[in-house]
């Protein structure tokens, strides 16, 4: 049985290539019952991690990870941004936030840290006047009615040249990119804790699936440090 809450994926010629990173604890937690972050892997998957920023074109996440964790969004490796601007690129990926109703602070670390483009994708109910402040800081995106229509969103990304790109959450956005199928691998890095709570994030949360569920291969698994890195496979 098809869930119907699967969307068709699009024409993949006409997206990026999307996959998403993130770390989770073993029960599968990534934040705590106040939703704010805390560090579940060490030092090498943090370096595993920059190097998935440096090699991609954009960096994605929704606008409840900006307001709790408040990312830079930066490639951190000093050698990383050089190799990106001895090729021509900048040294930071675009950085993208879904925020639908334009609600991303003018002082978060997006708009203060690094070099580089920054794009807003909003919907048509966003305030004209959030809009306006934002537009002097980012490049606005405006795809879809309600919300921010993703399969539209990576159409437009793809068409401004951007050809892969990283997710970092977080639960919410994981959720609309998987279920509308618009996600081609997973990478998660399984921590050595446990976080519990009933209403602490997972890696997917949203409506969730009832039947025909989103189905993955296992690429690859490795340990690293106190924990397990996997890299899956989405089928579409």
């Amino acid at each position: 049985m098809t869930n119907p809450l699967m969307k068709k994926n699009p024409d993949r010629s006409v997206r990026p290539f999307v996959f998403i990173n993130s770390a989770m604890s073993a029960d599968g937690k990534i934040a705590t019952i106040k939703r704010k972050q805390t560090r579940i892997s060490g030092s090498l998957d943090f370096d595993r991690m920059d190097e998935l920023r440096a090699t991609s074109d954009a960096i994605m996440v929704g606008i409840g990870t900006v307001l709790s964790d408040n990312p830079s969004l930066t490639v951190k490796s000093k050698e990383r941004k050089e190799k990106r601007l001895s090729v021509g690129l900048e040294e930071n990926p675009v950085r993208i936030v879904v925020d639908s109703l334009a609600r991303t602070p003018k002082d978060a670390d997006i708009f203060k840290k690094g070099e580089g483009k920054r794009i807003i994708a909003i919907c048509e109910n966003a305030p004209q006047e959030n809009i306006q402040e934002l537009s002097k800081l980012a490049d606005i995106i405006c795809v879809g009615e309600k919300s921010v229509d993703l399969a539209k969103l990576l159409v437009e990304l793809n068409n401004r040249g951007i050809k892969k790109v990283m997710v970092e959450g977080g639960a919410t956005l994981n959720w609309g990119l998987i279920s509308e199928g618009l996600v081609d691998e997973i990478y998660t890095f399984i921590g050595n804790m446990i976080i519990g709570g009933r209403s602490a994030p997972t890696l997917v949360d949203g409506e969730g699936f009832v039947s025909g569920f989103c189905k993955l291969s296992l690429i690859s698994c490795n340990i690293m440090e106190e924990g397990v890195i996997m890299k899956w496979k989405v089928h579409q």
